[in-house]
């Protein structure tokens, strides 16, 4: 008897599992209780007191602002010695292999993306909440039997990253650590990541620093976030996100593809993201004030396909 549809896309589902497990081994073993998450194996207090270092001239992003926040002085992010949260809470709504997980959503942003879907957040324009990281710690250990991570996202994480060591090192659960970031990290802030981290969630936005700096105000984006990315890939799992935007499949799209095939390969997991809709001040920008079509979006699939990459979308 001929094969059905529903077989077809059943073994399909069953072929990309495989290769989903297959990059992310250590993390479904720490899910399962045969391994530690990472942040419970090494000595994070040494870390605590590099950081705090930093915040006295911080430049734990690309920014580089070089503000001394211990005193009060703010940089791009507007954040200074204490922690700042929008919102906690268990999500449903990641990649299949992380739900559910237990979501922390920083307050502000070293990036100004003008199509951002959290701008109330990124942009400053919510109040945030103010936290203790004992505090946070306990939040953490509440949800940890429930959910299969700790996700740490914003915003943007990267300015608050003191205050999330700090955290870590009052976890008492073993959960483990997702880092939900755009990359633009300095390489001392991915050197405080190092040994830390389960997963790295980044979110590959730009295949160019025209397009990088047009939408999300940011500059050399290709050079940091690279790097940035291939650091990571050494130090842990990784799923890379890419969130296409209508009218930039040659631009964008394509050369991040063909960057992460080229180095990184099948050792992670490319999740391929049609959700793009216009928000905040898209509608200033021609090729972007639309949603994306599902034409776009079949060819970006058939160009991963091509590059054999490990992709879910």
């Amino acid at each position: 008897m001929p094969v059905s549809i529903v077989e077809k896309l059943k073994k399909a589902e069953a072929e990309t599992d495989k290769k989903v497990r297959s990059a992310l081994k250590r993390y479904f073993r720490v899910i399962s209780g045969e391994e530690k998450p990472k942040f419970k194996l090494l000595d994070i207090n040494k870390r605590i007191k590099e950081s705090e270092k930093i915040l006295e001239r911080c430049n734990l992003c690309e920014r580089n602002c070089a503000v001394n926040r211990l005193a009060g002085e703010k940089g791009y992010c507007q954040i200074t010695k204490d922690m700042l949260i929008s919102s906690y809470f268990e999500h449903f709504g990641e990649e299949y292999f992380l739900v559910p997980s237990f979501t922390i959503f920083f307050w502000s942003c070293n990036f100004s993306c003008q199509y951002c879907q959290n701008w109330n957040v990124s942009q400053r324009i919510e109040e945030p909440t103010k936290i203790s990281e004992v505090r946070l710690a306990a939040i953490i250990d509440e949800h940890a039997k429930k959910c299969k991570n700790v996700n740490f996202v914003g915003g943007e994480p990267t300015p608050q990253l003191p205050f999330i060591l700090k955290t870590l090192s009052n976890v008492k659960s073993d959960i483990p650590v997702v880092w939900n970031s755009n990359f633009y990290m300095s390489e001392k802030a991915i050197g405080l990541l190092w040994g830390l981290i389960d997963v790295y969630l980044s979110d590959f936005k730009y295949g160019n620093d025209r397009c990088a700096e047009r939408l999300s105000k940011v500059k050399n984006y290709i050079e940091v976030v690279k790097r940035n990315h291939f650091l990571a890939a050494q130090d842990s799992e990784m799923v890379i996100r890419h969130l296409m935007l209508p009218g930039h499949l040659e631009c964008c799209t394509k050369p991040i593809l063909e960057w992460i095939a080229d180095n990184l390969k099948d050792k992670v997991v490319v999740n391929l993201m049609d959700q793009y809709r216009p928000c905040w001040k898209a509608s200033e920008y021609s090729e972007i004030a639309r949603y994306l079509t599902p034409e776009e979006f079949a060819l970006a699939v058939d160009y991963a396909k091509k590059l054999k990459l490990n992709f879910i979308s």
